[in-house]
């Protein structure tokens, strides 16, 4: 890249981010003078800005790197990750999203609280605050600036040595982002992830069309073809013991992972919980699981493409993207393309300092304090947490450059720490009304410590994929919560409290939606299996299979459409 286009690429970039903030804080305008703006949008969310927020909270750079790289490696299969995702969405709009938008709820912990007792609210967020603030900020941080630094080559071009270069994205990255999540709460966020998120459909798009070109040799259909018949294998999304993710994983651990961090995950339901009505949240969270249907064809057919171009000749399955973006991307888009990908990247950190602040200020410093908080002190109280949680992750995210092996093995297993007790004990609390606190105390202590021994212990002897054993624990963790709660029942049951603060009128065409995003699984499931693309070619099976889902949507919305 030559001096005068990068300082094009960089100036394009600017413009784009600047514009992108202009119009999120002039959305935001006036909503932090109070604690429900500065961390729920003052309840005002609509559908559009719930989803576009959802999907930029959820993707960054760390997926087009890693989705891209394991269908170069390997094939499809990775994408259960995200397409399977969808059937969460679909769980949180009908089963979780009612009942937290009818206690009119914060956070998580808080629902834990009014379920059972202050002190599993307590010893939940300290399990969120560990994990957000030791590994999951820092290393979205660390992530997502790698990913800048091997699209772009930012050594080389600021003269750097790698760790510097690493330092000063990272800087760049979490100043931008904490600005957002500091002085616009979580309105501001919502929107510019919204903008972020239509800038990243533009780019998941463009490159799978342009590269299609440029395997046609300049032909889009020709480069089609090849990538259809060609080593068909590649678009297998069935994943054998020996993939990433072996097929079977869909129907155990990955079910409660998907649970966890749809229904439960505080960074993740923030959004869902300042919709304005449920209807609103029930569109942002369907309209969200569509998005991650669409991941493998924006995030990982690249990478099948750059197998074709390549060959396995890359130094690491972590370049496939990377080089195919320096060699099909127009020059003078590069500027939109960082913008979009810096926006991914602080989208995930900001959405992530904003829920931590507010469970620091709403789950720790106000039940310390014995009181409620007074609007400004809540907001004064958020913003300093924000601050103070950024300028620590900024200390930590480089430190991953240092020890990566040891650190990224950590950082792979600790959420395993956390997510399958708190689904675990959000699922025996809603379902059951006798369950006690100490059902989940047991629970939360049982977990980590089998967890811990399980997977450093007795890490040699236990060699079942880490997605089975979660399956296997959450129904020990349940057993044993109802086991208790057979031993030991509360003295009175449990009785929800509605507070209807916002509309709770279900959406008219949620059902028939909902079904559409299902039967969309499992049409992207058969496209990308022995039977659809990876056989080299439709046959009669594969027509037959989605004539069949077709019908049953369509007597779904006919339903829908006659009441």
């Amino acid at each position: 890249m030559t001096p005068t286009e990068l300082t094009f690429t960089l100036l394009s970039c600017a413009g784009f981010m600047m514009l992108v903030a202009w119009f999120s804080f002039a959305q935001a305008k006036g909503e932090t003078k109070d604690q429900d703006g500065y961390f729920l949008a003052s309840r005002g969310l609509g559908g559009v800005f719930i989803a576009g927020s959802l999907l930029l909270t959820n993707l960054s750079a760390e997926q087009l790197i890693g989705l891209n790289g394991s269908a170069y490696a390997f094939n499809l299969s990775s994408m259960a990750w995200e397409v399977t995702a969808a059937v969460a969405t679909v769980a949180m709009a009908f089963i979780f999203l009612p009942r937290y938008l009818a206690g009119a709820f914060t956070t998580l912990p808080e629902f834990l609280r009014d379920r059972f007792d202050g002190q599993v609210q307590r010893m939940t967020v300290v399990l969120f605050m560990l994990g957000y603030g030791l590994v999951t900020i820092p290393s979205v941080l660390y992530s997502g600036s790698i990913a800048v630094i091997q699209l772009f080559d930012v050594p080389s071009l600021l003269g750097l040595t790698r760790f510097q270069a690493l330092v000063a994205t990272v800087l760049a990255i979490g100043v931008t982002g904490s600005l957002y999540a500091v002085f616009g709460g979580l309105k501001a966020v919502a929107v510019s992830d919204t903008l972020n998120g239509i800038g990243l459909l533009i780019v998941g798009i463009l490159v799978p069309i342009l590269g299609l070109v440029a395997l046609g040799g300049g032909d889009f259909f020709s480069g089609l073809t090849t990538l259809t018949t060609e080593h068909p294998e590649k678009l297998n999304a069935i994943g054998s013991a020996e993939d990433p993710t072996p097929f079977g994983t869909i129907f155990t651990g990955m079910v409660f992972a998907n649970l966890f961090y749809w229904c439960t995950n505080q960074y993740v339901i923030q959004r869902t919980l300042a919709a304005r009505s449920l209807a609103e949240g029930q569109k942002g969270v369907l309209f969200s699981g569509f998005f991650k249907v669409l991941v493998p064809f924006f995030m990982m057919i690249p990478g099948v493409i750059a197998f074709h171009l390549y060959g396995p000749e890359l130094s690491s399955i972590d370049q496939a993207y990377p080089q195919l973006i320096r060699d099909v991307f127009p020059g003078w888009l590069m500027g939109f393309f960082l913008a979009v990908l810096l926006g991914a990247v602080f989208s995930s950190f900001n959405s992530l300092l904003n829920s931590a602040a507010t469970l620091f200020c709403l789950d720790i410093y106000g039940p310390l304090r014995n009181r409620k908080l007074g609007d400004r002190e809540a907001v004064k109280v958020g913003m300093i947490a924000s601050v103070v949680i950024a300028l620590f992750s900024f200390l930590v995210a480089p430190m991953l450059y240092l020890a990566p092996e040891g650190l990224w093995q950590i950082i792979r297993i600790f959420t395993g720490f956390y997510n399958i007790p708190i689904v675990a004990i959000v699922i025996v609390g809603l379902f059951t009304r006798r369950t006690p606190a100490l059902a989940a105390k047991m629970v939360i202590v049982f977990h980590v410590v089998a967890y811990g021994l399980l997977k450093f212990v007795f890490a040699d002897l236990v060699t079942l994929h880490f997605l089975h054993l979660y399956a296997i624990l959450f129904v020990i963790e349940v057993s044993l919560m109802l086991a208790v709660g057979r031993w030991k029942p509360r003295e009175t049951p449990w009785a929800f409290q509605p507070r209807n603060i916002v509309d709770l009128t279900p959406w008219r065409y949620a059902i028939p939606v909902a079904a559409t995003l299902l039967a969309t699984v499992v049409f992207v499931y058969v496209l990308f299996s022995p039977i659809g693309l990876s056989n080299g070619e439709l046959g009669i099976e594969f027509m037959t299979v989605i004539g069949a889902i077709i019908l049953v949507t369509a007597l779904f919305w006919r339903r829908a459409i006659s009441r």
